[in-house]
């Protein structure tokens, strides 16, 4: 894999630097069950990189629901934290990251929330080796919008077409390619598809 062209690397979390989903839905089946709401495991791994409250929101809408997503997103992420094991890295990912890092600028955007997210990256020793993080904390436009990665490219100081995005779905892409950038979508913990941000103009 080439990256010469490259200044900045920036990856999503969940599931593409940290197998953390299974974990994700362990929470969201608990959280389900609790509040009455059926539990759709291939949905809600198609809203990966989306913040807990925009996928209770997209619940009530869904299942034409009146729950407060504050309540339900909360209940999610208590869950979440109870768990005892929350996931170990992904080897390419992560691999990638430590080859490059002090070579290139290396940056983490997420949907998590931030201290859920440092908590993470944290536990995995990834932390340190970043120049930057942006969670769902730090900008008011989620993915697919492209705020994320536009704030994490401000962040360590370079633009778009200078960084490259790992993601692992559809939705993270799609943000990806909306600010400008090439990305890499990772599948099964294997980097694989690649999309230039440049065939798209």
């Amino acid at each position: 894999m080439d990256l010469s062209q490259y200044h900045g690397l920036i990856f999503d979390m969940d599931g593409t630097l940290i197998d953390s989903m299974p974990a994700h839905l362990q929470a969201w089946r608990a959280a389900c069950e609790q509040s009455c709401i059926p539990f759709d495991p291939k949905w809600l791994m198609s809203l990966g990189g989306s913040p807990t409250v925009k996928t209770a929101q997209m619940m009530n809408e869904k299942y034409q629901l009146q729950h407060s997503v504050q309540e339900v997103a909360d209940t999610k992420w208590q869950f979440f934290e109870a768990l005892e094991h929350k996931g170990e890295v992904i080897p390419a990912t992560f691999s990638l990251l430590m080859r490059y890092r002090g070579e290139k600028k290396i940056a983490v955007g997420t949907g998590c929330r931030k201290s859920n997210a440092l908590e993470l990256l944290s536990m995995t020793d990834i932390l340190p080796s970043l120049d930057a993080l942006v969670t769902a904390d730090d900008v008011r436009n989620h993915k697919p919008h492209p705020d994320t990665f536009l704030e994490a490219a401000q962040r360590i100081g370079l633009v778009p077409s200078q960084c490259v995005v790992f993601e692992d779905t559809s939705l993270g892409r799609q943000a990806a390619l909306a600010a400008g950038m090439d990305c890499f979508l990772v599948v099964d913990g294997k980097i694989k598809e690649f999309t230039s941000a440049s065939s798209l103009e």
